[in-house]
């Protein structure tokens, strides 16, 4: 059998369906943006700043339950998780068009993060079950680049909604609405929470528990599957390659290639408490797993950097239509002209994780991200206000950027953190990163409309610490890689002596930080 055969056909029976979840995720996150372009809070009774605060507390819950979240997925199942969270989200949507105080505005959007908030990290962990770390950061970019598409997608929609419920009518200035006495906006709304709910029911029935399960593949070609992953999460970069296939493909891999030699930076071999690689599904989550994420200072270094290299991607993906309405277009235009920056944001994000996983590099394309994203911050600061066209091209390379920060730095934590249960509780973790919703939505506030100059500006500091923050990274990588890594370093101790004090069993083997570096 070949390696070839089974990526296409996960690719086109897995792939797609799991970017059409992000997709909708995505999609019920920001609609806010395009909604109040057609008078969202105007017609409910709110005050401009009540849609910043909701935004605000939709992340702040987000942020909260990502770790919890993401530990109750890789509980319960990913499929069944994700299906029932998105009914969920999908009901709170709905119920966002009758809202009419700021009270209920705000709780809704608390419940819909709160149910969203494990999606991400989830999906990511379930995907990484599915490919080696050389196929995966391209995988991730079809998956993350949704965030891009939706905010295509959620222009397109909205442009079609508000044409056949124009906004602004004088039946709407009376309060009567536009049809059967709905505005425009909610029509928006109870749309995109039906359609969630209907492809949430199909997730349920779609989605196997891993590649053991996937009901595309022949029994032969699970196992097959299963060790191609495995053998490669064991290995420093020798994964399972098309000449494994001449093997008997029934026969599972050795039980000490799947238990041990995790090559691992943080672990040489695996505490007799940890999770396990294992055969047929998702290794149960451990305290160990727990601690070793939590006392881990890379990666609390990388979730200071994601929250900067995040806010352009996480701003705009809500209020791109607001600061196109304040460059002097309709509402129907506003939206119609967000489609174009961010599938260009879609595209170039492909385009660069195909090209970091044929170089097997993250972080250098973390920074050519990043620098494209300075310059479009830089035009869209410095052209002046009259320049309509120009700010828009701006916004068009501005957004062309903002998109490949984040799933490049996925995709180097789950490259180089071979634990299951650890790289699970690390990406629930980073998903603190969404950290930048919150300071997106008291940043973009209405007072600083139509311009943006502020934010704009703030938002330029902040990519710009972040860029020379993986600049130190990289070069911190570069010399323990040159060194050998220094052995048991002395954050090898101490996290020795707190698992002690904490009340860990058993010894915390290898804690220093061996072996070599992803770059």
């Amino acid at each position: 059998m070949s390696s070839t055969e089974i990526l296409r056909r996960t690719d086109w029976h897995l792939l797609p369906f799991l970017a059409l979840l992000f997709l909708l995720n995505s999609l019920d996150r920001s609609n806010l943006g395009n909604a109040e372009t057609a008078g969202f809070t105007k017609y409910a009774g709110l005050a401009p700043s009540d849609l910043n605060d909701a935004v605000a507390a939709f992340f702040i819950v987000f942020v909260a339950f990502q770790p919890i979240g993401a530990a109750l997925g890789k509980r319960v199942g990913v499929a069944r998780w994700v299906g029932s969270v998105m009914i969920g989200w999908g009901a709170f949507t709905i119920l966002t068009a009758f809202v009419w105080t700021r009270v209920q505005l705000i709780v809704l959007r608390m419940c819909i993060g709160a149910l969203e908030a494990g999606f991400y990290p989830a999906t990511v962990f379930y995907l990484s079950l599915f490919y080696t770390r050389y196929e995966f950061a391209q995988r991730l970019g079809i998956f993350f680049g949704q965030y891009a598409v939706a905010g295509a997608f959620g222009g397109l929609v909205s442009y079609i909604v508000f044409s056949i419920f124009p906004s602004g009518s004088p039946k709407e200035a009376d309060g009567e609405g536009t049809h059967g006495g709905w505005h425009s906006y909610q029509v928006l709304f109870v749309l995109e929470g039906i359609f969630t709910i209907l492809v949430a029911v199909t997730t349920l029935l779609w989605l196997p528990s891993g590649p053991g399960t996937a009901w595309w593949l022949t029994p032969s070609e699970r196992a097959f599957a299963e060790h191609r992953v495995l053998a490669d999460r064991t290995s420093d970069y020798t994964p399972v390659t098309d000449s494994d296939s001449d093997s008997d493909s029934d026969t599972e891999a050795p039980a000490s290639l799947l238990r041990h030699r995790f090559s691992n930076p943080l672990l040489t071999k695996p505490p007799r408490s940890s999770s396990t690689i294992t055969v047929g599904g998702e290794p149960a989550l451990t305290r160990t797993d727990i601690f070793l994420a939590f006392t881990d200072t890379k990666i609390w270094f990388l979730l200071f950097l994601n929250i900067l290299s995040s806010i352009p991607a996480t701003a705009f993906s809500i209020f791109l239509p607001l600061v196109l309405s304040g460059l002097g277009h309709s509402p129907l235009a506003a939206n119609a002209l967000t489609i174009p920056p961010f599938l260009l944001g879609a595209c170039t994000l492909w385009t660069v994780t195909y090209y970091s996983d044929l170089h097997r590099l993250r972080i250098p394309y973390i920074l050519l991200g990043l620098s494209i994203n300075i310059v479009g911050l830089l035009l869209a600061l410095l052209l002046p206000d009259t320049w309509v066209t120009a700010r828009y091209l701006a916004l068009c390379v501005l957004l062309a950027g903002s998109y490949i920060a984040s799933p490049l730095n996925v995709a180097w934590i789950s490259g180089n953190i071979r634990a299951p249960g650890k790289r699970a509780v690390v990406l629930g973790i980073n998903g603190w990163g969404n950290l930048a919703g919150v300071i997106a939505g008291w940043l973009f506030a209405p007072r600083f409309a139509p311009g943006y100059k502020f934010p704009l500006g703030v938002t330029l500091v902040a990519v710009v610490v972040s860029a020379l923050g993986y600049a130190a990274f990289y070069a911190r990588l570069r010399w323990e890689n040159a060194h050998g890594g220094g052995g048991v370093s002395e954050a090898g101790k101490w996290r020795r002596w707190l698992w002690r004090v904490t009340g860990g069993k058993g010894e915390l083997r290898s804690t220093g930080e061996e072996g070599e570096w992803g770059l």
